[in-house]
């Protein structure tokens, strides 16, 4: 009888060691939560600055993109869209692209003035694109104007 009454006595049994891990680990997902939230909520251009998430950032963008243009390419050659909306995708897409890599509002640019900025490369691609979308006589390849603009964003630099 006096051994029962011994464990009133005692103090609580302490904890196991793992409950210190487990909290540990607890608050490292919690910090990284944070952390990724934050990164991935930046605006493109501090993205762009940031040493090793800028350059990842940078070839995800380009895959992705590359990957929208080839697909709007296979869907014009499918049948699927016509000439004029095949271009107008393809240019969103592209000047898409643009503004993400540069911080240029390529959205909002005429071809002219692509053409004078740091965006020049693009300008032969936007201009065949422009002229399939809105001249219903034009002789321009949507085809290969989307091939030229996917190898354009893989090469972007």
């Amino acid at each position: 009888m006096s051994d029962e009454l011994l464990r009133f006595v005692i103090g609580p049994t302490p904890y196991a060691s793992w409950w210190l891990w487990v909290a540990l680990l607890l608050l490292l997902v919690v910090v990284g939560w944070y952390v990724a939230v934050f990164v991935l909520t930046l605006p493109g251009r501090r993205i762009r600055s940031l040493p090793v998430i800028g350059a990842t950032h940078s070839e995800l963008l380009k895959r992705r993109s590359a990957r929208a243009v080839r697909a709007v390419g296979e869907r014009y050659r499918a049948g699927e869209l016509a000439a004029a909306p095949a271009a107008a995708a393809v240019s969103r897409e592209l000047r898409a692209f643009l503004h993400h890599a540069t911080g240029v509002r390529a959205e909002y640019m005429q071809v002219g003035a692509i053409a004078a900025s740091e965006l020049s490369s693009a300008a032969p691609v936007l201009s065949e694109l422009n002229d399939a979308q809105f001249n219903a006589d034009s002789s321009s390849d949507v085809g290969a104007a989307s091939d030229s603009a996917e190898e354009l964003i893989r090469t972007w630099s």
